[in-house]
Order: C-alpha cells, then structure tokens, then sequence
C-alpha cells in the first residue's frame, strides 16, 4: 500500500506544478510517473530530486551510456524494482542491449574492464553505505578514470539511490513494466 499521496498536474501544490510538469516532458509516458507524482507531494523532494537532474544535465562530462549503465549498476543494488525498472529504460535508450541491461543490472561483466571498474566503484558504494575500498578504487584509477570522473560517478550513484530509497520509503506503485518487460520493450522499440 503506498503511503505517500499522488498527485495530478492540477492538484499538485503549487511549488511542485511546474517541476511536476517538467517530469512529465522527460518521462517515457508523457505524463508524470507515479515517482514524480508522489514527489510532488512534498515541493523539497521534487525539487531536490530534479536539482540533481539539473545539475548532472548542465555539468555531467560522463558519456550517456556510462552515466545509465552506473544508474542501472546502482539500482540493482538498491532492492527497488521500480528503480531497476526506470534505469532498465534509461540503458536501453542510450544502446545497451538486453543482455547488457541484464549484465549491469546483475553485476555481472560486460567483458570491459575500464567500465567495470567505475562499475565496480558504484556498486560497491551503493551496497555500503558509499564506502568503497582502495583496492576497487585505485583499480579504478589504474584503468584510466580520473579523480573528476570518479567523483562525477558519485552524481549518478546519489540521483540513484535518493530515487530507490524514496520508492521504498513511499511504497510508489511501479508503473512501468517489470524490468523484464521493460528490457522486452525497449529492446524492440516500441513503447
């Protein structure tokens, strides 16, 4: 049972409204997610969630398909499926393919290993608490990301687990397809 009240555009409290209007322009619906809906509840969570969008839009140097594959990695730490969901979508929009929303998803290899390294830094923050041991993270460093790309990841990972922790804190109902479904969909273009 979900804890937290949805709300439409129209009766969203006014300093939501027109965050609330921008989440319908991104989201793959057209209309706002039942994530941002809830969100709008409470104009401080909407607008903190959409700040870090904001910020990692104007200031992220990450290519698309590393940002969504690190969100992907976290959500699959995150024990949301509504995350896992919503980042399944995102991957799959900037190229990974099934198999490879899969991997990411799993924490299984991709095969590349400059990529799963800033992968495995993820990860391994999400599962503790943004502790990451020195191993991970000078192997990291050793596979070429730099200390500004290690801390952008940072971004992807906070973006990810505020939204995950929400939706459970929430209990949002998933509007999206299962992670299965999504992967399904996305895979042939077609949602």
């Amino acid at each position: 049972m979900t804890r937290i009240p949805s709300h439409a555009l129209t009766e969203a409290p006014a300093a939501s409204r027109p965050l609330l209007e921008g989440a319908a322009r991104s989201s793959p619906t057209g209309k706002p997610l039942n994530l941002h809906a809830q969100m709008a509840h409470s104009p401080a969570v909407l607008a903190a969630y959409t700040s870090i969008r904001e910020a990692i839009a104007a200031h992220g140097t990450l290519d698309p398909r590393v940002r969504s594959a690190l969100m992907l990695a976290t959500a699959g730490v995150s024990h949301s499926g509504y995350a896992e969901d919503f980042t399944s979508r995102l991957a799959l929009r900037t190229g990974w393919t099934q198999a490879e929303v899969l991997a990411l998803r799993d924490g299984q290899s991709l095969g590349d290993d400059k990529l799963g390294s800033l992968i495995a830094v993820v990860r391994e923050a999400a599962g503790r608490a943004g502790q990451v041991d020195d191993v991970t993270w000078e192997r990291a460093a050793a596979c070429g990301w730099t200390s500004a790309e290690l801390a952008e990841a940072f971004a992807y990972l906070a973006l990810t687990v505020f939204t995950a922790y929400f939706l459970n804190y929430a209990q949002t109902p998933n509007d999206l397809a299962s992670t299965h479904n999504a992967v399904a969909v996305g895979a042939n273009g077609t949602e």
